[in-house]
């Protein structure tokens, strides 16, 4: 049994997690200062999300959702457990090296099948540009998940959850850089992209091997616990694959509209604060402890695990949609706009926020309910729903778009997110009580619901009030003073209590 525990792990990897998205919010400053949402500014946001595309569908997505749990049942044979994380080790390297070579050569192609709409213009060619030179992140970055992995399922969350800070600090140095050198900072930034993946992969390699795990690649073997993983990542990886189409459908309707994969992009960073925060920490604790608890017998544990991961996650997210949903022209404007980021770019940036808020309760159960399946090596299951999500998302986006522009992108995202919800849920029926809620989770959910309905309130009466004040200072106030009245409503309400979070991290 792990020494960390479930809430203090949630707490470990949700401040790195936290700290990652502040230092990419400056990141992403810099970058709409500098680049606005132009030509250069939309072909490196497609040519980045080519490889962090594929990094989700192998390596944080199928190949660590079936090798984490394969891997945490063999930890008590410290030598099997190395000779398993070894091979895998050896088999993804020569799968993503294989993978960056042919992308690099079809580049064109990946471009047109992420933005058609880039198509006969000056988008296109710096796309294609940037893409081959920022690709072999990929290789890195893969890497880097699957040794996150072997050390989370250790205990071990601070190197994993802290690399990604890595990450923004270089791209912010190399922006600086760029512009005191007077760089193009396309190219820049396209450079910075494999030096910040090598930063990443050599954190949490020096981490596994202080603890006694080294990785080397060698010549790949296709031994019989390869064909296990190989069987149960298969399903996974054409659930990322579904995963990754529904964010291709919403760039596919981007690129039909001028400064849209702009706009979508940077509504995304900001909802990704709080789903990154809390989704990331919760999936990354909860799939390991469940797993253990699954082989251990402990059904009353896997059903606490669970529950708790969905209050800590509630108690959370629901507020932060509310709040978002509420606040986001002011935080679109005084966090974005300035030098190349226009007014303009500022209302349509809100407005995908927005809609984007309405899902991130979705987002985040997403992350809390598919573990249940993947604990049990169950990734067909999660398959066939995303695939129903997909269609989902296909109809609205491109149903809607004639009617709503742009926004039929997030609609369409949103949508699909509820819709992969309900069926996680629904499909956890058969899995007995360890994936049902209990009694105190289903107390305190309509409270936690409560509390940030009144908060929302709170805050749109507050927005009026600062009408006078400063961007920065409103901004402020309207972010911590929310967070106050929500706090305090909660424990009013008894949604949560004081002693409950003192008790469940000395337990932990």
């Amino acid at each position: 049994m792990m020494k960390t525990g479930l809430v203090r792990g949630f707490l470990s990897v949700g401040i790195w997690t936290f700290v990652s998205r502040v230092s990419g919010f400056v990141r992403d400053i810099l970058m709409a200062a500098w680049l606005g949402t132009g030509p250069m500014a939309e072909a490196f946001l497609i040519a980045l999300s080519l490889p962090n595309m594929f990094r989700r569908f192998f390596a944080e997505g199928a190949f660590n959702t079936a090798f984490v749990p394969m891997f945490s049942k063999r930890l008590e044979n410290r030598d099997e457990a190395q000779r398993f994380a070894s091979e895998a080790f050896s088999g993804l390297f020569m799968a993503v090296l294989v993978l960056s070579a042919v992308a690099m050569i079809f580049m064109p192609v990946l471009v047109w099948l992420m933005a058609a709409g880039f198509a006969g213009d000056e988008r296109f060619g710096l796309a294609v540009e940037y893409g081959r030179i920022t690709f072999p992140y990929i290789l890195l970055i893969s890497l880097a998940s699957m040794i996150s992995g072997v050390l989370n399922a250790n205990g071990r969350f601070t190197a994993a959850a802290a690399a990604p800070v890595l990450l923004n600090l270089l791209f912010i140095v190399a922006m600086y850089l760029g512009r005191w050198r007077g760089w193009d900072l396309g190219l820049t930034l396209a450079w910075a992209t494999p030096v910040t993946g090598l930063a990443q992969l050599g954190l949490v390699w020096l981490d596994a091997r202080r603890t006694g795990w080294t990785f080397l690649p060698r010549r790949p073997r296709l031994s019989p616990d390869m064909r296990r993983l190989l069987a149960v990542a298969l399903p996974a990886a054409f659930a990322g694959g579904v995963v990754q189409l529904n964010l291709l459908i919403g760039r596919q309707v981007g690129s039909q509209f001028e400064g849209a994969i702009g706009w979508l992009s940077y509504s995304d960073r900001l909802y990704q604060l709080p789903l990154g925060v809390v989704g990331a920490a919760v999936a990354v604790v909860l799939l390991p402890e469940l797993s253990r608890r699954l082989r251990a017998g402990d059904h009353a544990g896997g059903q606490s695990a669970y529950s708790r991961a969905t209050e800590f996650g509630l108690f959370l997210t629901l507020p932060a949609a509310f709040a978002i949903a509420v606040i986001a022209e002011p935080m679109v404007r005084t966090l974005f706009e300035r030098g190349q980021f226009t007014a303009e770019d500022t209302t349509q940036t809100a407005r995908a926020l927005v809609v984007y808020a309405f899902g991130l309760p979705a987002f985040v159960l997403q992350k809390i309910l598919q573990p249940l399946y993947f604990a049990r090596e169950d990734t067909k299951t999660p398959f066939r729903f995303a695939l129903w999500s997909m269609v989902v998302n296909a109809l609205v986006a491109f149903g809607l778009m004639p009617f709503f522009g742009f926004l039929a992108a997030a609609l369409g995202t949103t949508v699909a997110a509820w819709i992969m919800v309900a069926q996680l849920w629904w499909g956890t029926r058969a899995m007995g009580d360890a994936a049902r809620a209990d009694d105190r989770l289903r107390r305190k959910t309509p409270l936690i619901v409560l509390s940030s309905a009144l908060m929302a309130g709170a805050l749109w009466l507050m927005m009026g009030w600062l009408d006078g004040l400063g961007q920065v200072a409103g901004l402020a106030i309207l972010v911590f003073g929310g967070a106050a009245i929500y706090f305090t409503l909660s424990f009013l309400t008894r949604a949560y209590r004081l002693s409950e979070l003192k008790a469940a991290v000395r337990r932990s």
